[in-house]
């Protein structure tokens, strides 16, 4: 007769993700997560295999929640500058609501184990492009509507709304507020 679980591996992933975003994929040690999840170091490897599973878990639960509020704002309707200008203070909203400015997962996970890990490498680019993908989208609409130049790549233009969300990500980290990032947006936006 098998014993039931005693946890519920939702949370647990959700609280996983929470130590890996404090410290890092690296840092962060078995016993770090038996203590955040509560369980036993047997029930964390019968449940996810490995550190790296739970981990790989983790950034996906992360970047499905992380998307999740940049996508709402891009979807709202209005016209295409203001919704990517909403998007990109939504981002640096939600960044500077935390208390730990911890930052962006994906982006702290690329500077620590891109190109040393493929497994988290994929995770962090696909993350990107899906973001890319959505601005791009934004990027086309406003091409259309008149409000940005159709002699502008979309793809260029896409791409550079996907790394000011990374270098906001980061200059919040160390921003005393939030009028620097606000500048860094409507530079962004006024180059469109």
């Amino acid at each position: 007769m098998t014993r039931p679980k005693q946890f519920d591996p939702d949370v647990a992933v959700e609280q996983a993700m929470e130590v890996f975003w404090r410290k890092g994929y690296a840092s962060t040690t078995p016993q770090d997560l038996v203590d955040a999840l509560g369980i036993g170091k047997g029930s964390l490897y019968n449940a996810f295999g490995s550190k790296r599973a739970l981990f790989e878990r983790a950034l996906r639960r992360y970047r499905e929640r992380q998307a999740s509020v940049l996508l709402r704002a891009l979807e709202e309707p209005g016209p295409a500058k203001v919704r990517l200008r909403r998007a990109l203070e939504a981002v640096v909203r939600t960044d500077l609501a935390d208390p730990d400015r911890r930052g962006c997962m994906a982006v702290n996970t690329a500077a620590e184990v891109v190109r040393t890990d493929e497994v988290a490498t994929d995770l962090v680019l696909r993350a990107f492009a899906h973001i890319e993908s959505a601005f791009r989208a934004v990027v086309v609409e406003g091409q259309r509507a008149g409000e940005i130049s159709p002699e502008r790549d979309p793809d260029g233009l896409a791409a550079m709304l996907q790394n000011t969300v990374a270098g906001l990500r980061l200059a919040v980290r160390v921003a005393e507020g939030p009028e620097r990032p606000a500048r860094i947006i409507d530079a962004v936006i006024d180059s469109l």
